[in-house]
């Protein structure tokens, strides 16, 4: 009831996506939609429902609505493909794509793959869709058994003077091409477009203004749109000057930031992030706690958004829902390449500096980089392309690395992350109505090609992760002991944990698991780190019967010797076991300080005390 948590935001996002682009464009109605999970089957992952049951809403009232629609998740095990698969038939996947789509067009596509094919891909999406048909017919039917009337509720449209859109695209279209066509960076471009349309302002008079001011910036937008999505159409140029396929420039830096356990700057064009990177323990893990789903995550990313990053100055009111979905596309990108035996839990922070288009691409680029500096085992590299449309009628231009103008103007937004083996994750939005398969193989063609030309700038930055974690950051150490010796390491009140923490300058962390104490010490210094496991081990020492020990002498006494196994873990000697002969006196076989060799027998029944012998390892003659 409070603010959503983050996994419910992304299935918002999910849902959103999807409906947004179906409504009419002059309908502005304030519209909201509340899906809410009143109960859960173990067995059913209800975030593949939630486009289901929000078009079923839509579909049963007056509200225009250019539905109904559905989404599926599709999972592939065995290489055969499962529609809205179970929790655990999703761990066993190598796919996991969420796919929205109307009846005759895919609206939205989300997902992570291990490293699939773009035909495999495409494979997926269509098979989604021959679903999602069928949950369509069936909300048709609903709708027609509940005899709700197919007409929809007028309401007042955007106010529309053809003559005055005439005018003004007369006046501006080819201006507006002339300045498109000049290839400059984002500033000098916007200062020539406010030039342009304060001109247009001003060629009004007052009385004109003030009725349709409004109208005049609608239509001069609109002419805008239209000259630069003509110029890429007839002529292949893109607003700073590349051609359909190229991408911005690129440049790199490892280890920016002096102090973090590991960093990277990614720029591409007028897109910059900062990527650093934290190694911590099993306490520093993300708890996710849904009603579907508890766990633990042991590698996150967040991303960071900033008003400064586009030029603007506003108040920060928390992370955006597009912050929490960009920050997810990429931890999605990058988990597929993480090691499984990775000890550390692992935090991404991409801070965006500069933004013109793909910030969450340049996250994934810059996040790469920063794993390998930190001396994480990733498999390889990943890298990600955001692409863009322009159609209108039979022409089309598919665009790589889009700016943030032409995310706006464009007809469909994709983004695709991946090593040279094949995707990791994807994320599209479509905002035209029937888009071809064609055309979407070919942006996934076009897509892996940016790729790997990227992938070839993030392996010459650095290609393989770094042998050793950095000298100032945690190395990790794990170690196993008996369940029985976890409180024993623990100490009354966590004494002993304490001191060790504090002796050692590392941090501890145990956690029971399957039976088995694990410990995770985590310090800078090697030798002080080695000194803590050290002193573990003598805390939970224990002779093992028969086994031969070299142990020291610490203390004489007139009817034995005490010694020690390692710190803390003494025995008796006693004078019977030290040699076969008769003994008077200790100090003619053994001395204060030697070092011998006994062997351990047991716990004496008599005295109910460790019994150990040095004459059983001599020779009775």
């Amino acid at each position: 009831e409070a603010r959503p948590s983050n996994e419910e935001i992304l299935t918002m996002r999910i849902v959103d996506r999807v409906l947004r682009p179906l409504f009419p464009k002059d309908y502005h109605s304030e519209t909201q939609v509340m899906i809410q999970l009143m109960s859960h089957d173990e067995d059913v992952m209800p975030d593949a429902l939630v486009g289901l049951a929000a078009s079923a809403a839509i579909s049963l009232s007056d509200i225009p609505f250019d539905g109904p629609i559905s989404e599926v998740r599709v999972a592939r095990i065995d290489n055969n493909f499962i529609i809205n698969p179970s929790k655990s038939q999703l761990e066993e996947s190598d796919i996991d794509i969420m796919v929205g789509a109307s009846e005759d067009s895919v609206v939205m596509v989300e997902g992570e793959f291990d490293e699939i094919s773009e035909e495999e891909m495409t494979d997926a999406i269509r098979f989604a869709h021959e679903e999602i048909k069928r949950q369509i017919d069936a909300q048709k039917k609903l709708v027609k058994q509940a005899g709700i009337s197919s007409e929809k509720r007028e309401y007042d449209g955007a106010e529309e003077d053809q003559e005055l859109e005439s005018e003004i695209s007369e006046k501006v279209y080819q201006k507006s091409y002339d300045i498109a066509k000049k290839g400059l960076s984002k500033n000098e471009r916007s200062e020539l477009f406010g030039s342009l349309k304060d001109e247009l302002i001003d060629f009004y008079d007052e009385d004109t203004l003030e009725e349709k001011k409004d109208l005049i910036i609608k239509y001069f937008n609109k002419t805008q749109k239209k000259a630069v999505r003509d110029l890429v159409l007839n002529e292949g140029i893109r607003l700073d000057g590349r051609k359909t396929e190229s991408i911005r420039d690129i440049w790199t830096e490892v280890g920016y930031l002096p102090s973090t356990h590991g960093s990277a700057v990614f720029t591409r064009g007028e897109t910059q992030s900062l990527a650093s990177v934290t190694l911590g323990t099993s306490r520093e893990v993300n708890v996710i706690d849904m009603p579907t789903d508890q766990s633990e995550e042991t590698f996150y990313l967040h991303y960071n958004f900033p008003p400064f990053s586009t030029g603007e100055a506003r108040p920060l009111r928390g992370t955006s829902r597009r912050e929490v979905g960009h920050g997810n596309l990429a931890q999605r990108a990058l988990k597929k390449v993480m090691p499984i035996d990775c000890p550390y839990t692992v935090r991404i922070v991409s801070e965006i500096l500069e933004s013109n288009g793909s910030s969450s691409m340049a996250s994934v680029c810059a996040g790469s980089l920063a794993l390998m500096d930190a001396g994480i085992k990733i498999k390889s590299n990943v890298s990600g392309i955001a692409m863009g449309l322009i159609s209108e009628g039979d022409k089309y231009a598919v665009l790589s690395d889009i700016l943030g103008d032409e995310d706006h103007l464009g007809d469909m937004d994709f983004k695709v992350t991946g090593t040279k083996d094949g995707i990791t994750a994807c994320q599209m939005d479509i905002k035209i109505k029937g888009l071809k398969y064609e055309i979407l193989i070919e942006a996934l063609n076009q897509a892996k090609k940016g790729r790997l030309e990227i992938l070839e700038k993030l392996d010459n930055s650095i290609k393989k992760p770094n042998e050793t974690v950095k000298e100032h950051a945690p190395k990790m150490v794990t170690m196993e002991i008996a369940k029985d010796f976890i409180g024993l390491v623990i100490g009354p009140g966590g004494k002993h944990i304490q001191e060790l923490q504090k002796e050692s300058d590392t941090t501890i962390v145990i956690n029971e698991k399957d039976e088995i104490g694990l410990i995770e010490i985590l310090g800078v210094d090697q030798e002080k780190i080695d000194n803590a496991i050290g002193k573990i081990r003598n805390l939970i020492f224990e002779p093992v019967i028969d086994e031969v020990y070299k142990v020291n002498v610490v203390k004489i006494l007139d009817f034995g010797a005490v010694v020690e196994f390692v710190p803390g873990k003494e025995a008796l000697l006693h004078v019977s076991e030290i040699a076969w002969e008769r003994v008077d006196k200790v100090t003619d076989y053994i001395n204060l300080g030697d070092q011998i060799e006994v062997k351990y027998l047991g716990i004496d029944k008599r005295t109910r005390k460790q019994k150990i012998s040095r004459k059983v390892l001599l020779d009775k003659n």
